[in-house]
Order: structure tokens, then C-alpha cells, then sequence
């Protein structure tokens, strides 16, 4: 496993103020018995008390250990000592592994192994699931036909009206959804508070997610006539999860694959991270990965690398999300994303994407020499002089990185904005 970059530290602080307190710590100073191997990073820091504390990070599938009271996942030791590591100021890799870290290593390995174990031995009453399974159905079907009656009048009343409700109108309609295990729908009405508020376009906003919503409902009452893939996606546009361990016991595709971006995001209550992934054959996957409040995602993964690692896909229409199912080992770094598209073709592969799926929020484009034009809030442009807005975009990053001339962008199309993600210039992928 190569070093992480200082960057990759830093996106792996749960939020600044540990960042802050980290860097004052990274300098060798209280520092000692610090090493790496190809799996871990471990070393002893200084503090106020008599005895230093022992800090270890796994930095394959990140995890942090501390042994200062701090409940922060990585705290400012783990930051600080990885930002070191990334410098090569100290874990020195090839040094013996310390006996606390080695002892920390060791336990999560057992008890990984106990949960598989338990998982296995665990028996299944198929009586008994089956009752879960009718009682839960019996909860959405009531919760869905509540949520159809709402927009019903939601529409009747006027869209102009709902711009005028409170929050906790809103919230009223998401805290029955969630009461009803439709999570994944609640999220997408809570947010809608905001956005109708906060867009200009609100209007045409607030119409397509509502022809959405109506079309989901729709699709439920229906669900006995979908196929699996179908059925798979409005699942998961409901919010009904998927258990990871039904995931891992499917089809495996083995690598290498190429990361073309990823995006983390935080709503207050949750953080999310995608990562983009393209197998040597086209099939493109994303990883997701969550986490709450005050803990730490996955570290992520730098645009370009290429990755010798097997993925198992879950259920639904591509492009479809994946999680590792093994280790993952670093190939080196590609030097292009591979063959890019113009706007109007990537605007073509989103619209063959959405009639598959009509609840997709989000797809994936490689659009091939675009100018960055300044204007409002960012544009791309093509060479056939299409365009297509920006959002979430570091304008002074891609006005830098290419200073005015075509490059390659890999982002996320989403509700006919561009959230641009990786650009390629002189052949050199670069993170945004």
C-alpha cells in the first residue's frame, strides 16, 4: 500500500477542529516507536499525562485506534500521525510492528472472524422471516397509499402553496415515512424544504420530483410485475437496504479498475462518499459508504489509481453499486480516464439510463474536451457549442487546473447539472 497523501489525511478528519489540533501535533517532536508495513501505522504520542498514548490505523480498510479518551474517529493523534506518515517524517516503513499495534490488529482479525462465524451458524426460520418480511410489506403499502394521498393534494392545491408550508409540514410527511420503512423517500421530502426554498428554479424542481414520487408509488402498487432489476431500484429509491452479506455471496469481478472520482457530502446527519469505478470492459460501479456524526468514512480513493481488487455488485440497473470484497492493492496511476463523450452523448446515455430508472437521481459522464466558461455559477462547454451547468463546482480549481483550454471531466449529471469530479490535463488526473 503506497502513502497517503496529505489530502487523503485530510478528508479523513471527521471535521476541522480535529484537523487543527492534528496538525500542531504533526512534527516529530512527540513522537516515538513509530513505524508502518504494508497494512499499518502505528506510533507513540506525547501528551500532558505521564504515559504517551498508543496510536494504530489500518490503513487498508481504515480503521483507528487510539488510546486517549477523544470518542472522534480518527482523533487528532491518528490525523496527526498519518499526516506525518504522508510526509515520510516518521513510521519508517519495515520497522517491527509494536506490540500494541500488532495486538489491536490481531483482535480485529478475531473478531471479524467470530461475526463470520456467527453468521454462519446463526439458523434461519423461514416461518418466521416470512412474517417479517408480510409485516413489513403490510407497513409500506400503508405508509405508500397515506404518501399518494398527500401528493394528491399536494398537486390539487397548487405547487405555489407548498413553497409557503414550514419546515415541520415537511417534516410531518418525512417522520410518517420513516415510520412506515420507507427512509430513502422521507430523506428526498425533508430535503425538499431547502431546495424549494433555496433555488431559483424551485418550481421545476419541486414538478419533476413530484412526477417522480407519483411514478414511485406507481411502480409499488406494481411491483409484482417488475422484473428483479426493477423491482431491486425502487427498493432502493424507498430506502429498503440491502444487507451487505447477501451482496458478498453473489457474482465477484475481479480488477484491476480504474477510480474516475469520487464525492463526499455531508447533510448534518450523515455523511456519504461515492467512489466511481471502471472495469478494463466498460462496466462501470459505484461505492458507497456512510457515516454518522463525529465518526470517520472510508479513506477515500485518489482519482486515476488502479486497483487490483474483487467487487460484488448489488441487484438493480447500471450502473450499479458495489462494495470490496477483498483487499485492495494499489496498480499505479493511469494517466486518462479513457475514451470521453460531448454533451449531447452523455446527455443521451443519462436519458437511456432514466427510462430504465426513472427515480435515478445521479449518472456518470466522461465528457471529452470542454472549456470551463466562469459565468454565474460554472459552465462547461464542448466543441459543438453545448452546455451544461455546474454545481458544487471549484470554479478557481478547474479555471487553474486548465487555464482556459479543453480538458477532459468526469462528474455526476445530476437533474441536467454537472457536478464535475476528476479533470484530466496533460495527462494527469487531478481530484477536485
Amino acid at each position: 500500500m503506497g502513502r497517503w497523501s496529505e489530502e487523503t489525511v485530510m478528508k479523513a478528519a471527521p471535521d476541522s477542529s480535529s484537523l487543527a489540533a492534528a496538525r500542531k501535533l504533526a512534527h516529530p517532536g512527540p513522537w516515538s516507536d513509530s513505524g508502518s508495513n504494508d497494512v499499518l501505522v502505528w506510533g507513540k504520542c506525547q501528551g500532558s499525562g505521564k504515559t504517551p498514548y498508543q496510536v494504530s490505523v489500518d490503513i487498508i480498510a481504515p480503521a483507528y485506534r487510539c488510546s486517549c479518551p477523544s470518542r472522534k474517529f480518527p482523533c487528532k493523534h491518528a490525523l496527526a500521525l498519518l499526516l506525518l506518515w504522508s510526509r515520510g517524517e516518521a513510521a519508517e516503513a519495515g520497522a517491527d510492528t509494536a506490540d500494541f499495534a500488532k495486538e489491536w490488529a490481531d483482535q480485529r482479525a478475531d473478531r471479524a472472524t467470530a461475526k463470520e462465524r456467527r453468521q454462519a451458524e446463526q439458523p434461519v426460520d423461514p416461518e418466521a422471516q416470512a412474517k417479517r418480511l408480510a409485516a413489513r410489506l403490510a407497513l409500506m403499502d400503508a405508509g405508500i397509499d397515506d404518501f399518494s394521498r398527500w401528493l394528491t393534494d399536494l398537486v390539487r392545491t397548487g405547487l405555489a402553496a407548498a413553497r409557503n408550508q414550514p419546515y415541520s409540514w415537511w417534516d410531518g410527511v418525512a417522520a410518517r415515512l420513516v415510520d412506515s420503512q420507507v427512509p430513502g423517500l422521507a430523506e428526498q421530502v425533508r430535503e425538499m424544504a431547502s431546495q424549494i426554498h433555496g433555488r431559483t428554479d424551485w418550481a421545476d424542481h419541486l414538478l419533476l420530483h413530484a412526477g417522480r414520487w407519483w411514478a414511485l408509488t406507481k411502480a409499488w402498487a406494481a411491483r409484482d410485475a417488475l422484473t428483479p432489476d426493477e423491482f431491486a431500484d425502487v427498493k432502493a429509491a424507498l430506502g429498503w437496504a440491502t444487507a451487505s452479506a447477501d451482496v458478498q455471496d453473489t457474482e465477484s469481478l475481479v480488477g484491476p479498475w480504474l477510480v474516475l472520482g469520487a464525492h463526499s457530502s455531508d447533510d448534518g446527519r450523515l455523511q456519504q462518499q461515492r467512489t466511481w469505478l471502471r472495469a478494463p470492459d466498460g462496466t462501470t460501479v459505484v461505492i458507497l459508504d456512510f457515516a454518522g456524526q463525529g465518526q470517520g468514512l472510508a479513506a477515500p480513493q485518489l482519482a486515476g489509481a488502479q486497483l487490483d481488487v474483487t467487487v460484488a455488485r448489488y441487484p438493480g440497473s447500471a450502473p450499479r453499486r458495489a462494495l470490496f470484497t477483498g483487499p485492495i492493492t494499489p496498480q499505479g496511476v493511469a494517466r486518462s480516464l479513457g475514451t470521453g463523450y460531448s454533451i449531447r452523448q452523455a446527455l443521451e446515455q443519462e436519458s437511456a439510463a432514466v427510462a430504465r430508472s426513472p427515480w435515478r437521481t445521479r449518472h456518470p459522464v466522461m465528457l471529452e474536451g470542454v472549456t470551463v466558461n466562469p459565468q454565474g455559477m460554472g459552465w462547461v462547454h464542448d466543441p459543438s457549442g453545448d452546455a451544461l451547468p455546474l454545481v458544487d463546482a471549484p470554479l478557481d480549481s478547474l479555471l487553474a487546473l486548465t487555464g482556459g483550454y479543453a480538458a477532459d471531466v468526469f462528474g455526476e449529471l445530476e437533474d441536467g447539472r454537472l457536478r464535475p469530479l476528476t479533470v484530466v490535463v496533460d495527462g494527469t488526473v487531478v481530484t477536485l
